[in-house]
């Protein structure tokens, strides 16, 4: 009988890596259905068949494996891609997103505002990016989270892929005028996107642009942007609202971290397919939507909606 070739996992495309190989080494090998490489992953499972060796078929060396640097393991680099920015290529493997807002101990204990610090991770658990907001200390601690910001994204060669800017602006419904706006670089200095507030009296809306600021897709929140014990959901759909393309999820942490501190998690669900720098723009709006709705301000209290 023919030898069976079960297919790739999504978003599985180590170039090394033959149809009847085994898992190559270093990514986690679960049983169908489960994923435990990930604190928090909620609803962003990701199952990884266990595949086998048929006999007489040699394993080829894998050269593109997940490593370790400061005790973090890194996606692997993927090859460069035409027509792909420096540094996005790593977005077109994957079609799930988690983003770990880092805990600040100095923040806890004092309430002194300081720049936000987040861990971009692949389903599998890797560190795709990391994330590093620039803002001086008296930005931080007047504007709070209407502050505006410069946040660096890096990728694990330390270079810098991406840049998102975000002005100064009003975010309550009652100024139309002079709404939220997030730009999107990469790499930096050259824009791919961008994401607009819309106005509405009731819902958070958003418009995903791109860098001739064309609209591509929308971002819908719920009308009150505030829950306990699950997930607070963003859908992203196609410009006229009809089709659902994916999700920007405020992933619920426990009582004791939302309490205390404002370190947030979130999951991105993107199609494979998706224009990469829109990925770009999307990962670009879920940390608008985290200042916005998520980032306590310096009395601890929570933004709620679209009046605040």
């Amino acid at each position: 009988l023919p030898a069976h070739h079960p297919a790739t996992a999504p978003g599985f495309s180590n170039v090394s890596y033959a149809p009847g190989n085994q898992v190559p080494y270093g990514y986690p090998q679960h049983t169908p259905g489960s994923y435990q490489g990930v604190a928090g992953a909620g609803s962003y499972g990701f199952q990884v068949p266990v595949v086998g060796v048929p006999p007489g078929l040699a394993v080829p060396p894998i050269q593109n494996q997940p490593f370790v640097q400061e005790g973090a393991i890194w996606m692997p680099v993927p090859p460069p891609l035409p027509n792909c920015p420096p540094g996005l290529e790593y977005l077109t493997q994957i079609d799930q997103i988690l983003i770990h807002q880092q805990i600040e101990l100095l923040e806890i204990l004092t309430g002194f505002e300081t720049n936000n610090k987040y861990e971009i991770k692949n389903t599998l658990g890797q560190r795709v990016y990391f994330a590093a907001e620039e803002t001086d200390c008296c930005t931080r601690n007047c504007c709070g989270p209407s502050r505006p910001f410069t946040l660096r994204i890096i990728d694990n060669l330390g270079h810098e892929v991406i840049t998102l800017q975000r002005p100064l602006r009003c975010s309550s419904c009652c100024f139309p005028c002079c709404l939220q706006e997030l730009e999107v670089q990469a790499p930096p200095g050259t824009p791919v996107g961008y994401v607009v507030q819309n106005w509405h009296p009731c819902l958070p809306k958003f418009t995903i642009q791109n860098e001739k600021k064309m609209d591509i897709l929308k971002i819908i929140g719920p009308c009150v942007v505030c829950s306990c014990c699950e997930d607070i959901n963003f859908e992203v759909k196609s410009v006229d609202e009809t089709a659902a393309v994916g999700r920007i999820s405020k992933q619920w942490t426990g009582f004791v971290r939302e309490a205390f501190t404002d370190a947030d998690n979130f999951g991105i669900t993107f199609p494979m397919d998706l224009d990469v720098k829109m990925k770009a723009v999307m990962i670009g709006a879920c940390f608008l939507i985290d200042f916005m709705f998520f980032e306590h301000a310096g009395d601890k209290k929570q933004r709620a909606g679209v009046w605040q």
